[in-house]
């Protein structure tokens, strides 16, 4: 596989990401149910994140990519904190990196199943 059609998909997402930590702020605070929606939906690119990066580096472990894509959540945070209107916080970290946990036991349990 060509190196674009490897790398290319997980390094636009963390630009991606970046973009996005950059805005000020990304729509009306609508309460309990926009915070759980927005962590959620952090999970879910985080464990995207990782499943590109698996993509990208198939003969490295998978910690390979869960660390790219778990250090590249602290990162984002410690650029969210200079940003206007908004900040980074470690358990945001921690809940990007549960996005990355439950992709990555999914897709153990879905291997096991497939050899099994």
């Amino acid at each position: 596989m060509a190196a674009a059609a490897r790398f290319g998909p997980p390094i636009a997402l963390m630009g991606l990401i970046f973009f996005l930590s950059a805005q000020p702020q990304l729509g009306p605070d609508l309460g309990g149910l926009d915070l759980a929606l927005r962590k959620l939906a952090h999970m879910i690119e985080y464990g995207l994140l990782f499943l590109l990066w698996r993509r990208a580096l198939p003969q490295s472990p998978p910690w390979t990519a869960a660390a790219i894509a778990i250090g590249y959540a602290a990162t984002d945070e410690i650029h969210q904190s200079f940003v206007d209107g908004r900040h980074g916080t470690p358990v945001d970290v921690m809940i990007d990196s549960a996005g990355v946990a439950v992709t990555w036991l999914a897709m153990r349990r879905l291997s096991v199943r497939r050899s099994g």
